[in-house]
């Protein structure tokens, strides 16, 4: 089976949740839920003021855009492409590009549930990055940030200190 990747699309602007509304209704009467996966507009906080008051707002992150988690094939193609309020895929010509992991992170995406061999309280080293030779206690594990919380000694006092998965090793 082929695999899905996150393509952008295109929109009227101030049709995005139209849009998604409508490919998520050709989802289900299509019976496409294993092809087309997710759609989202991206939505961000965004703090107004307002006659003196602040407001926490939420606003598009990208107007005009909508962005799907899908298998590309003729079939989903087009039904995306032909969904009433869109003007196409992001992409050159009519060959839609997929969205590079690099792409998908800052708009909170997550690529894969990645696993670690080390759990909080555990000792590990690090690798990789300012940090390098340092060991450490893990204090806290964020899965969605894809990062470790460690203690190390600095200056001779236990300091918390972020860490990426990619730069441990646990030393068990």
């Amino acid at each position: 089976m082929a695999e899905a990747n996150w393509y952008v699309v295109h929109t009227y602007s101030g049709y995005e949740n139209k849009v998604k509304a409508n490919i998520e209704k050709t989802i289900e009467n299509r019976h496409l839920e294993e092809e087309i996966l997710e759609v989202r507009v991206p939505m961000q906080d965004v703090t107004e003021l307002k006659n003196g008051a602040r407001k926490t707002v939420q606003k598009k992150m990208f107007p005009g855009y909508v962005l799907i988690n899908m298998i590309m094939n003729d079939d989903t193609w087009y039904v995306v492409r032909n969904t009433r309020g869109v003007t196409g895929f992001v992409g050159p010509g009519s060959k839609p590009v997929p969205l590079t992991e690099a792409e998908m992170k800052p708009l909170g995406i997550k690529v894969e549930n990645m696993s670690v061999d080390f759990a909080e309280g555990d000792t590990i080293a690090v690798v990789a990055g300012v940090w390098k030779d340092t060991v450490g206690v893990v204090q806290r594990i964020d899965y969605s940030k894809q990062t470790a919380t460690i203690n190390v000694e600095l200056f001779g006092r236990e300091t918390p200190v972020e860490i990426s998965f990619a730069e441990v090793r646990s030393m068990r």
